[in-house]
């Protein structure tokens, strides 16, 4: 079985026992949580949200927290010696998919 959730504005396919990177979440490692916002439920009987589905949940524990790649910027404008470079690193909470919960 497996899931379309959204969190940070972001939509996510997960499956049990998955790892995935989301954006950054205000929670502490080994803590666990839990996702409302499922928009999908595939397997043996699909379930599609209008947006979302109704007391559908994904459970997840958190395993830790961090940065991601730089991404650099450069704007460029030729023959005036414009030139500027900035960097961004979107910081990410790591967590393990432990239960995908289908509405009764």
């Amino acid at each position: 079985m497996y899931a379309i959730l959204e969190t940070g504005g972001f939509q996510f396919s997960v499956k049990e026992g998955e790892k995935i990177k989301i954006p950054k979440l205000q929670v502490q490692p080994k803590e666990k949580v839990t996702l409302n916002k499922v928009l999908f439920i595939g397997g043996e009987k699909t379930l599609i949200g209008t947006p979302y589905i109704k007391n559908a949940k994904v459970k997840a524990e958190v395993l830790g927290s961090g940065k991601g790649e730089k991404v650099t910027v450069f704007k460029f404008k030729r023959r005036v010696k414009y030139r500027r470079r900035k960097g961004h690193r979107q910081e990410y909470t790591e967590i393990e998919i432990e239960k995908i919960l289908r509405p009764k």
